[in-house]
């Protein structure tokens, strides 16, 4: 197992000046993010020139990795495949691909993404779109010798009542997925607050989970009672704000972690466990991203074998 970072937390900074903090910071693999560079929202982080990834900047690539004691476990471009427009949805799996070429080019076994929602529609309905969508993104991917891994994030911010934007949140949907061909990038942030216990999902499930994050969850006291599960309704300007619970960096949520780390490696997992920062505390400024990133390294090293 590797310890690593997701860089989209650092969206201002270089694939070089990250990788020269992390290597210094004690990390040994990047899920480098490889959005669109539109300067977009800053978790849309571009650190690959993936448009025009050529043998130029490959070359660069594995030299700067290599400078720094690095690998890359895996680009990360987490969209809406089932997004309800046709023109945005047609642009999102023609960036996709363009990723999988680029990970095919640099030997990058995965390439994270999102299975998505139409959230004007049910979710049967949105079952069988994907049942339509995902076979040929899927083949696009393995004949590159590339797996494409999905987050079990909820994406409540994606619909507009705070309900999952995102048919990728439970064993039972993980299943239908692996039918189409889909891996796993589990998280157990997610599963903590939607009151899955992270713990019991990683033996049933191992042989699909290939990559893994590593953010935490803190639950605010007395909140939920206010909001209930759902949380905010009649006050929500922000659709991402529950209310009753927040993101945070690995040891200061409530996220097992030792018990998390010792169950992938009884059951076999040697891929990379992640950080993914999303931290409001630890964020506003790179120095604090960073402090965030420390905490999170403090936390996990001890339990990850180097």
């Amino acid at each position: 197992m590797k310890l690593g970072m997701l860089t989209a937390c650092l969206p201002r900074l270089s694939l070089a000046e990250i990788a020269a903090w992390a290597s210094e910071a004690g990390y040994e693999a990047l899920e480098v993010a490889a959005w669109p560079d539109t300067g977009g929202r800053d978790f849309e982080a571009a650190h690959l020139p993936v448009a025009g990834f050529d043998d130029r900047a490959a070359d660069a690539t594995r030299t700067l990795l290599k400078k720094h004691s690095l690998s890359i476990s895996a680009l990360a471009y987490y969209e809406n495949n089932l997004h309800p427009d046709p023109e945005r949805r047609a642009a999102i799996h023609a960036h996709l691909k363009t990723v999988v070429d680029t990970a095919a080019t640099l030997d990058v076994p995965y390439v994270g993404t999102f299975v998505g929602r139409d959230w004007t529609r049910p979710v049967a309905h949105n079952m069988a779109e994907a049942e339509k969508v995902f076979p040929e993104l899927v083949e696009y991917a393995g004949e590159k010798g590339v797996k494409l891994i999905i987050e079990n994030c909820v994406m409540e911010g994606w619909h507009p009542d705070g309900y999952p934007g995102n048919l990728a949140y439970s064993p039972e949907l993980w299943e239908w997925m692996f039918s189409l061909g889909l891996y796993l990038n589990w998280d157990p942030s997610h599963l903590t607050w939607i009151g899955i216990d992270p713990v019991t999902t990683i033996a049933p499930y191992a042989d699909r989970i290939v990559h893994a994050q590593a953010k935490d969850l803190q639950i605010l006291p007395g909140k939920v009672d206010r909001y209930g599960f759902f949380g905010k309704a009649a006050q929500r300007n922000d659709a991402w704000d529950t209310g009753w619970w927040r993101y945070r960096v690995p040891g200061r949520g409530q996220v097992d972690w030792n018990a998390v780390v010792d169950a992938l490696y009884e059951n076999g997992f040697t891929g990379t466990l992640s950080v993914e920062h999303e931290d409001p505390v630890w964020s506003g400024t790179e120095e604090r991203v960073k402090t965030g990133l420390r905490i999170a390294h403090r936390t996990l090293r001890p339990l990850v074998i180097a």
